[in-house]
């Protein structure tokens, strides 16, 4: 019998090449989005991760519908870039709201099931600016670097229970907000990377579905860069 996964923010870019990676892995994929329209060929929940209410009423309709959810993966997030200069308090507060509170929110609604059932696991896509920094990204730095301590903290709490977690932390990837970018800057960031290169949705989602998988039940507390050698040394 195949697993349930879930994948947060997986109707676009990063988050719906995961979905598509652990479906044709064989688990059955429910996507949660909070806006615009769920992808097809996939079951789909509404999901809010900012609000405690919205997380516990989605998976509240996937456990009544497919069953409990084995592999987690809290993706949805969101940027408010910015100086810091001019960086506002609710710019910082509502990406660390949605990126970091809001996969504490998912994980901790998940571990109920996870729990019970014994085994499990929880993916946390985190950043390779939660290491770098960035400039103008403050915010989502800070929330990306937080993940860690949180993955950490659930791997030593659940561990025993059979339950891994990890964070898988991409470098800049072809999406498209990227594709929005200019040749030259395009080709600057390009320079700063060891392969030379952007990577692929698809290659971020290969990394998340082994990590989901039987072969990587002994790994867990861990970060893993997928990052071309973006974030080497930090």
């Amino acid at each position: 019998m195949s697993s349930v996964a879930i994948v947060t923010g997986g109707n676009r870019g990063i988050g719906l090449a995961i979905a598509h990676s652990l479906k044709l892995a064989g688990h059955q994929v429910v996507v949660t989005y909070r806006s615009g329209t769920p992808p097809e060929g996939f079951n789909s929940v509404r999901m809010d991760v900012t609000s405690t209410e919205s997380v516990e009423d989605a998976f509240s309709s996937i456990e009544a519908q497919w069953g409990i959810p084995e592999i987690i993966v809290a993706n949805a997030g969101i940027t408010k870039d910015g100086l810091v200069m001019r960086m506002s308090d609710t710019d910082f507060t509502d990406v660390i709201d949605a990126n970091l509170t809001g996969a504490f929110r998912v994980a901790r609604r998940a571990t109920k099931g996870l729990l019970k059932l014994k085994r499990g696991r929880l993916i946390f896509v985190g950043s390779v600016v939660a290491s770098t920094g960035s400039a103008g990204q403050v915010n989502y730095a800070a929330s990306k670097s937080g993940l860690l301590g949180l993955a950490r903290s659930f791997a030593r709490e659940i561990g025993s229970r059979g339950i891994t977690s990890n964070v898988v932390a991409p470098g800049f990837v072809e999406t498209d907000m990227t594709a929005n970018l200019g040749e030259s800057r395009r080709n600057e960031i390009a320079a700063s990377v060891p392969l030379g290169r952007f990577s692929s949705a698809e290659e971020i989602a290969e990394v998340v579905a082994f990590i989901a998988s039987p072969q990587a039940g002994y790994i867990t507390g861990a970060l893993i860069p997928v990052d071309g050698g973006l974030g080497m040394g930090h």
